[in-house]
């Protein structure tokens, strides 16, 4: 059975309503700088005060003023005054029987989102982030597009989930050695390139050497294809490139995935010929959900290895999960074997995801901030399901 625990950050303060003080946390430094500026912060200062404190929340986590030891006494108080260091407030936190973390993260009144930390068995991890409160896309085997759009994700809130995250797998310092946390998808609730300037400005945060640490080749930003947004998101970011393709022919693809009808195949493919830094050693994941009876014959197997002569590439086959109300059902493994060999004796790569947190709803297209109202009939017919495809 699955562990589910409803807690706070377990190492920090949350802010609630009633604390009016500038919450520091998730801010890049020209953000951190401005404040302690307009707070009165000497000029010829504020350059160092930024670092300092920039430094002890993202590379030490700290969740206290006094902790700050290299800041005079004094003006550690005055700082707790004005300035907080909480934690946004984890709703939920549930932990799979295959170690997958899920986290319900309410971030302002009304405003909550999923995120979840997948480890592998190497021990390392990756945290899949939201770059948005419900979805526009309405792609029909995704539980998040049945959550109509509630807003964008400021790059404060995108970078308070690897925040909250640090905090529950107790990875502070970020200097440590043999952390779990080493990657971040941008895969979870919402569409990053509708986002992109709040998506950049959060992986400078994310990235930056003395902080957070994580390296942009660990970064893999996921689109369904908003092709004018993908060469810029590629040349502001460097991270690597994912695309939610799922169909390699326009009828199917706009039939399971409405975008198909604003930017086609075509263009979309050309997108990823021209993504800056594409190579053989940086390329592009194109991420295919296995329906039954839908896009999983070795027919459509040859059609994905025609669309994508000339991309440096490789697929994920990823066995479809399900959730409640969902019309599709995931192919047999037998039918995904066969769909996998065809794509590798093709010459691409074809690994078949592993279905992780499936029975924590933390899955591939599960991710819904609703779901902490499911009912326990649902679960149970959910789990049921699961290890039915199993």
């Amino acid at each position: 059975m699955s562990t589910t625990l409803i807690s706070n950050a377990p190492t920090g303060v949350t802010l609630h309503q009633a604390d009016n003080r500038i919450r520091l946390v998730g801010l890049g430094r020209k953000e951190i700088a401005k404040h302690l500026t307009d707070f009165g912060i000497e000029p010829k200062k504020v350059r160092m005060r930024t670092k300092q404190i920039f430094h002890w929340i993202y590379n030490y986590g700290v969740t206290d003023w006094l902790q700050m030891t290299n800041i005079a006494k004094g003006l550690r108080a005055e700082l707790e005054a004005a300035f907080s260091l909480a934690r946004p407030e984890i709703i939920e936190r549930q932990i799979s029987v295959d170690g997958t973390r899920k986290y319900l993260i309410r971030m302002a009144p009304g405003i909550e989102v999923e995120s979840v930390f997948i480890p592998d068995v190497s021990k390392t991890g990756a945290l899949c982030v939201s770059s948005q409160v419900g979805c526009t896309l309405t792609c029909k085997f995704c539980h998040t597009g049945t959550q109509k759009l509630v807003r964008n994700l400021t790059a404060q809130e995108i970078v308070l989930q690897v925040i909250a995250a640090r905090d529950d797998l107790g990875e502070w310092p970020t200097t440590q050695e043999n952390r779990k946390l080493t990657n971040i998808v941008f895969m979870g609730m919402g569409e990053p390139l509708y986002n992109t300037e709040q998506v950049g400005d959060s992986l400078d945060i994310i990235c930056d050497p003395e902080g957070l640490g994580i390296g942009r080749r660990r970064i893999t930003v996921s689109t369904s294809g908003v092709v004018p947004e993908i060469g810029p998101m590629g040349a502001r970011t460097s991270a690597m490139l994912a695309i939610s393709l799922h169909a390699a022919n326009d009828e199917l693809r706009e039939q399971i995935m409405p975008i198909n009808r604003k930017y086609p195949l075509k263009e979309l493919m050309q997108a990823c010929r021209d993504y800056p830094g594409v190579s053989n050693s940086r390329r592009i994941t194109f991420e295919y959900v296995m329906l039954k009876d839908v896009n999983d014959q070795p027919w459509h197997a040859k059609q994905l290895i025609k669309l994508l002569i000339g991309i440096p590439a490789k697929v994920n086959l990823i066995p479809f999960n399900p959730w409640p109300g969902s019309e599709y059902e995931c192919s047999d493994w037998e039918t995904i074997e066969t769909f996998a060999d065809i794509v590798n004796r093709a010459g691409y790569a074809s690994p078949i995801r592993t279905p992780r947190g499936r029975d924590i709803l933390a899955a591939c297209g599960q991710l819904k901030s609703e779901s902490e109202k499911m009912r326990a009939s649902e679960r149970r017919k959910l789990e049921k399901s699961s290890a039915v495809n199993k």
